[in-house]
């Protein structure tokens, strides 16, 4: 049964209760008209159960990498209307989710309509709360057929990514606000760019994963995005944006179709600083791409310091978050001017959150995040909107659950939902925009 909006209200203001926390001080820049609150979530990680799909297979292989498996995740795919509650009892006025691909289309060429239904009625309870739907076309994980056949490593992978989007456009496109074809297009350049800090235990244990996936499926091809040669997949994935971009402008639906990028503030440190080269190799040809849609969507989280031989650490006595980079909010407000930079296209905050079990520190992350879109408002810079990851403490990925970037608190066993007091804090944050 869907969770009222009366308890909901209850929970956010029990939430408050749990913690006193320092009174915001007064904004000095008024939002502008249309602007967008929002919190994001992505299929995979929130909806649980989501077995045909490439990531399920590498969670539960003896030789997995991940610290645990996704199992019912938050099972938002049961529960979305008591998250979509939450979301309008914040104040929220949009929200920025997933169409897992893998359940829409099992086998290659066969779509389910019940999937199909299944999104239709998650978009409109999505409008029916007053939130704009922006929806995610492929938020990493695809279905094991996909993977199973090379991934994004095979030549014709942008044709069937096409193939899927046209599909689910055509059935779902009257009720999408926004869309992106991929969640942090450039995610494969980040590993990149990740990949030297790696430590060689790590490296093997993955190429054993991956291994392991071909034995298991009998496909010497398996590949999966955050797993594969950047430099192999780069043009397909570029090449696939394309085409979905097309796929999905054709209808129906009179939506904007951009691209959403993991945008990290590069600095550099010392002389002889690496930065351009590191900043060069995490966006590529993905600028272009922005140029080619209709807009950009920033995902900041830290900072990357870069000297004369490559990543640098953080500076000494830094506060770090649970997911063990910098606490650095600052880095919004820099991917945000950079992108200003490189685009006319309007900017979105797509992502912006901090993993933390201090809750306080959440809510001073909010108070320094919003402060920079505010600075770059006042600089004439064309952002529009403001979306924090996540609303749910969901499924991290590789870290399992132990990463908590939800402003509600999701039960393990019975999945119940308690918003915390950062929850209330974003509204009332709202409310004085």
């Amino acid at each position: 049964m869907a969770t009222t909006r009366r308890t909901i209200l209850a929970g956010l203001a029990a939430a408050t209760a749990l913690k006193a926390l320092p009174a915001r001080a007064a904004r000095r820049t008024a939002m502008p008209k249309g602007f967008l609150w929002g919190a994001a979530i992505s299929a995979h990680q929130s909806e649980g159960n989501d077995t045909n799909s490439d990531s399920w297979l590498l969670e539960h292989l003896p030789e997995t990498v991940y610290k645990e498996p996704s199992g019912g995740a938050c099972d938002s795919y049961h529960r979305y209307e008591q998250d979509f509650a939450i979301a309008q009892a914040i104040g929220l006025n949009c929200y920025r989710f997933g169409i897992e691909w893998a359940r829409i289309e099992p086998e290659p060429g066969q779509f389910s309509q019940v999937e199909l239904d299944h999104y239709m009625r998650v978009l409109a309870a999505c409008r029916a709360h007053g939130l704009l739907p922006i929806v995610t076309y492929n938020h990493f994980t695809v279905p094991l057929w996909f993977a199973t056949r090379g991934g994004w490593e095979a030549p014709d992978s942008p044709d069937l990514f096409a193939r899927f989007c046209e599909r689910a456009t055509r059935a779902l496109g009257g009720q999408i606000g926004m869309a992106s074809p991929f969640n942090e297009a450039n995610i494969h350049l980040l590993v990149k760019v990740l990949r030297g800090a790696a430590t060689p235990e790590y490296r093997a244990a993955r190429t054993a994963m991956i291994a392991a996936a071909a034995r298991a499926t009998q496909s010497p091809r398996f590949s999966s995005i955050l797993f594969a040669d950047p430099d192999r997949i780069d043009a397909h994935l570029l090449e696939a944006h394309a085409k979905a971009y097309q796929a999905i402008k054709a209808g129906p639906g009179d939506f904007p179709v951009g691209v959403t990028l993991t945008t990290q503030a590069v600095e550099a440190v010392g002389d002889d600083s690496l930065a351009p080269t590191v900043e060069a190799t995490l966006y590529g040809g993905w600028w272009d791409a922005v140029n080619a849609s209709d807009f950009v969507g920033v995902q900041a989280y830290t900072r990357l310091r870069v000297d004369a031989k490559g990543l640098a650490a953080a500076p000494p006595g830094a506060e770090m978050t649970a997911a063990g980079y910098e606490y650095y909010p600052q880095a919004l407000g820099q991917v945000i001017r950079l992108a200003a930079r490189k685009t006319a296209k309007p900017i979105f905050v797509t992502e912006s959150g901090i993993a933390t079990d201090d809750d306080a520190r959440r809510v001073a992350w909010l108070d320094a995040s919003v402060a920079e879109v505010e600075a770059c408002l006042r600089a004439g810079i064309d952002v529009r909107s403001y979306i924090y990851w996540s609303l749910l403490d969901n499924f991290e990925w590789t870290q399992g659950y132990g990463q908590h970037f939800g402003l509600v608190a999701v039960n393990r066993d019975t999945f119940a939902r308690t918003p915390k007091p950062s929850s209330q804090h974003l509204a009332d944050i709202i409310r004085g925009s």
